[in-house]
């Protein structure tokens, strides 16, 4: 499982709907509305690179109001949540 983590500014008078819409793609796991210099946070689990571009590229990029994002790569993971989650699924 590869996971990448989305950094996303967005039009701020819709959040909630840019928000929700994000999290209808396949692929992506969870939004968060966070503070600071970004408006969203999306976390994307996928099985090849290939389809972090199908995700982030080919669909939340496209969400109407997503302004800009930024995509970084996780190397590991070191939360025993998400590794008792992996094992519970066979990976």
């Amino acid at each position: 499982m590869i996971t990448a983590i989305v950094f996303i500014q967005a039009d701020v008078s819709r959040l909630s709907e840019i928000a929700e819409s994000i999290a209808d793609i396949p692929g992506v796991s969870e939004v968060y509305s966070v503070t600071g210099d970004l408006d969203l946070l999306a976390m994307v689990r996928v099985r090849t690179h290939e389809a972090i571009s199908d995700v982030v590229a080919g669909q939340l990029n496209k969400v109407d109001g997503v302004l800009s994002t930024q995509t970084q790569i996780a190397f590991q993971t070191f939360s025993h949540h998400d590794l008792d989650e992996a094992f519970s699924i066979g990976l």
